[in-house]
């Protein structure tokens, strides 16, 4: 099921986010490490979200952020981590 994704950005913090009736169900948090560098720490999606590619769909919208903003990106999060190994369409951003 297709989610809105929000961003938000604040210092060298910044999330990829679904929100549902103003809660935050899911999302996908990172760490500006340049002005053209993030490092992905952590994805989070509440239990009513599972298996719906709410996660995927964070990182979709990271991946595509990434590519606009000429950001590279470093994923330590397990999550995030084992869908780059997984698919090899969003390796351009890593860093």
């Amino acid at each position: 099921m297709p989610y809105t994704v929000q961003h938000e950005e604040a210092d060298s913090k910044g999330a990829f986010f679904i929100n549902r009736d103003a809660t935050r169900v899911a999302e996908m948090t990172y760490s500006r490490t340049n002005a053209t560098m993030i490092i992905i720490d952590h994805t989070e999606v509440d239990d009513s979200l599972r298996g719906e590619g709410a996660g995927r769909q964070l990182l979709n919208a990271l991946v595509a952020w990434a590519r606009e903003t000429h950001t590279k990106v470093l994923p330590l999060c397990p999550f995030a981590k084992a869908q780059f190994a997984k698919d090899a369409s969003l390796r351009d951003v890593l860093s």
